[in-house]
């Protein structure tokens, strides 16, 4: 029988495995590259724009379909996650390049099929190294989470400099990138991510680690953009392409600094201070599930806080603990929020809906603009919109990582709830659509940039906000339960709404889009459809509000001191 074994606070492995999440991170990233092969699979196998289209759903269902992943984290080492991840990216890639290289001639539902398990890799990848470092870091939930989410925002640039600067814009070559690539990263960093038992207290270099982790990934989106610029403007030579990709792969490599500063500079802990700790070891482990029931909980909990604003009234509570003495009953009472919380009990409760409604709304309108964002730079004139693309992913990894900072930051100085942020970046959404409306000359560039920044907080607030109100065990499920809302929106926002006003607009000037290659121009192609999302948005800020009044009490309790402290854990 196997145990989790406890690392002391400020010891090397979590933060080998945060280095490591890393470079899965980026790879999860993979499903963002169907816009570089998909031009590939239209006149290769002869598609029209209506499959074509279709082709991009089942990558949107196949990257946030995540529900077996969610379970099979809670009940399996992360090793195994990625392993069957890895699988999936070989498999569904690996016919992706059978098809393209005309190797083997594909049906096209089996092609849809194809690239659905292809690019639910990424849900298994992503799964595994956030809900490994969440629990790793259960302290510094928000930062953690806009860490990887930032890195997993700019892993299209980086697949973009691979594709251009090392695959010569080849599109058999990046499919058999993938296909084997991104298996191999994985074998080569399963072994790091592992689970541990966090600190129970705060480490006085940790927020510095992160500080320097932040700064390496600005850089590195930073050189990504002015990289992807310059190519676009100058075509850098082949010698420069390998420098630069060199130079992506040591930032890349930057968040491994870390613990190889804490071997070389070890943190000297004083005799008495030794004496007031258990004797633990500096590595990690897998418990298995049948020793998790009876394990300590990952963090001391707090004695003193009890305001969680529980639907129970304190003559039950009363009641319960005296029939309790009496032997008259066994203790079971269900979870209040901030514990840990089964999904059957979590999806009875109002505040799991309205976070799943106002992250469906925030991600799946700025899913339907990422998914159309070359055919309304065309709309406005605009050819090549490959800067637009970059411009996009960079605000969105600035987004990702600045909203997992903020929040954190005002969570503990000010008990600010996450989704403030959600709210007043739904209301700063608002006004980005009506501006896209307007396609008012010069707009179009700051438009994209803003909703960038808007649409990459909605995933670094969602993601800590689930563990705080329901807790780290069941944590993998609850996140890709609620992640289905992007695939969600960039159905019926994108394929029908975008889709049905794009093609009847196109009509009324005599293009029948799906047999030729003629795009709508104006800006009235996406003119309705921009105003349906700021009436969206709307009604995303208003539940945001609602929703952080609501939990505005959890926050006072878990970070009522300045730090994070658990509730009292109720047995589940």
């Amino acid at each position: 029988m196997s145990s989790m074994v406890n690392v002391k606070a400020g010891s090397r492995p979590p933060w080998v495995g945060l280095g490591a999440a890393v470079w899965i991170q980026i790879a999860s990233g993979n499903a963002y590259n169907f816009p570089l092969y998909s031009h590939s699979l239209k006149s290769v196998l002869g598609l029209n724009q209506h499959q074509l289209t279709m082709l991009g759903v089942a990558n949107d269902i196949g990257e946030n379909v995540g529900l077996l992943p969610g379970i099979a984290s809670n009940n399996f080492p992360p090793w195994l996650v990625l392993f069957i991840g890895s699988l999936t990216c070989f498999f569904g890639y690996g016919l992706l390049w059978l098809a393209v290289t005309r190797t083997l001639l594909l049906p096209y539902w089996l092609l849809w099929i194809a690239l659905c398990v292809a690019t639910n890799s990424s849900a298994w990848l992503s799964t595994a190294v956030l809900v490994t470092n969440m629990r790793n870091f259960p302290l510094s939930r928000g930062t953690v989470a806009g860490i990887l989410k930032g890195y997993g925002g700019l892993s299209a640039a980086v697949f973009t400099e691979v594709y251009s600067m090392l695959l010569n814009n080849s599109s058999s070559k990046l499919l058999m990138f993938l296909a084997l690539g991104v298996p191999i990263l994985c074998f080569m960093m399963m072994y790091f991510v592992r689970p541990c038992t966090p600190a129970s207290g705060e480490d006085s270099a940790e927020q510095g680690h992160f500080i320097f982790t932040q700064t390496a990934s600005v850089v590195l989106g930073l050189f990504l953009l002015g990289t992807t610029i310059l190519d676009h403007m100058f075509h850098l030579s082949s010698s420069i392409s390998y420098v630069s990709l060199a130079i992506m792969i040591i930032l890349l490599m930057a968040p491994l600094a870390v613990p190889v500063k804490m071997t070389f500079y070890r943190k000297r802990t004083g005799r008495s201070e030794m004496l007031d700790q258990p004797i633990r070891s500096s590595d990690c482990s897998f418990q298995e599930k049948g020793d998790a029931d009876n394990s300590e909980p990952l963090l001391k909990p707090s004695l003193s806080m009890t305001d969680l604003g529980s639907e129970d009234d304190d003559a039950s509570e009363v009641a319960m603990l005296l029939a309790e003495g009496e032997g008259a009953v066994k203790k079971k009472r269900r979870p209040k929020r901030g514990e840990d919380f089964k999904f059957s009990e979590a999806v009875i409760k109002a505040d799991f809906w309205l976070l799943f409604m106002v992250y469906f709304v925030g991600v799946g309108s700025g899913v339907t603009v990422l998914n159309n964002l070359a055919q309304i730079g065309i709309a406005q004139g605009v050819q090549d919109i490959t800067i637009l693309l970059s411009l996009f992913s960079f605000c969105n990894f600035v987004g990702r990582l600045g909203g997992g900072i903020f929040s954190e930051y005002f969570v503990r100085s000010k008990t600010i709830p996450r989704t403030i942020w959600m709210a007043c970046t739904q209301f700063i959404m608002i006004t980005v659509y009506l501006l896209f409306a307007s396609a008012i000359d010069g707009t179009l560039y700051a438009a994209t940039a803003l909703l960038g920044i808007c649409y990459g907080v909605q995933f670094s607030v969602m993601i800590p906000t689930v563990s705080e109100l329901f807790g780290l065990k069941h944590f993998g499920l609850f996140y890709n339960f609620i992640s289905l809302g992007n695939p969600l929106g960039a159905l019926l926002f994108s394929g029908l709404l975008a889709g049905y006003i794009y093609d009847n607009e196109a009509a009324k000037h005599g293009l029948n889009l799906i047999s030729s290659g003629v795009s709508c121009l104006g800006p009235n192609c996406f003119r309705v459809t921009f105003l349906v999302l700021a009436c969206l948005c709307g009604v995303g800020s208003i539940l945001s509000i609602i929703l952080s009044v609501r939990i505005r009490p959890v926050y006072q309790m878990l970070y009522g001191g300045g730090s994070f402290r658990l509730p009292n854990t109720s047995n589940n």
